[in-house]
């Protein structure tokens, strides 16, 4: 398995001071949720770096075995056995190689959001509580966890105060919101801080969002 990911990366007008890792949803790639920086009318003198990686390309059980960007196979549609944990596991990996690589250019982990949608939202989630170091945030939208009866193994200490944004469509048709509740509910029953949001939309990510996710981005990375 390489843990190398081609990406596209959006940086600052200034030197970067923080970092946003948004993983993209099934069949997607970093392009399609690249534009939305400027979507987001952060401050112009915003030092935030984003980073779109882009999934490699695998068969996926459920939409016949075609070759797609996936982040991990998905072999049902039952919520229960929808994540092959294997492959779940290596994209972790591969989001720990990137996380690294930020790191390693100067930025702090607890100055790094890891962001996703749906299969994005998944790996994000799931790494972001693994994490052996303090993160300053998880974006968590139209997801679920893989084991959606309980919480990860390994969990990490350093995140168990990190705060956990769940964005979830009421009308969602890919991931249904009972989904993304049940993830929440795990989470405060075991103390994290882990706040959630629903809005009047499909498996999608709507204007009204892009707003309380611009606030939130800039309360966590103050």
């Amino acid at each position: 398995m390489s843990a190398t990911l081609d990406k596209i990366i959006v940086n600052p007008t200034k030197e970067a001071t923080s970092c946003v890792i948004w993983l993209h949803g099934l069949g997607d790639s970093g392009a399609g949720f690249s534009p939305i920086v400027p979507a987001l009318k952060l401050p112009q003198d915003h030092t935030i770096r984003f980073v779109f990686p882009h999934a490699p390309e695998q068969a996926v059980t459920i939409n016949q075995g075609a070759v797609m960007r996936s982040w991990y196979d998905i072999k049902s549609m039952d919520l229960h056995n929808r994540a092959d944990l294997t492959g779940v596991m290596e994209s972790e990996q591969r989001l720990h190689a990137l996380i690294q690589k930020q790191i390693d250019s100067g930025i702090a982990a607890d100055k790094i959001i890891l962001a996703g949608f749906s299969q994005g939202g998944v790996i994000s989630l799931f790494s972001g509580l693994r994490y052996p170091q303090k993160l300053a945030g998880v974006l968590a939208m139209s997801c679920y966890l893989p084991s959606p009866d309980h919480l990860p193994a390994e969990l990490s200490v350093a995140n168990k105060n990190t705060p956990i944004m769940q964005h979830h469509g009421e009308q969602d048709e890919v991931v249904p919101v009972q989904a993304g509740k049940m993830a929440n509910t795990l989470l405060v029953d075991a103390g994290y801080q882990a706040q959630w949001q629903s809005y009047m939309m499909p498996h999608s990510v709507v204007a009204e969002q892009l707003v309380d996710i611009a606030a939130w981005i800039q309360k966590v990375l103050k």
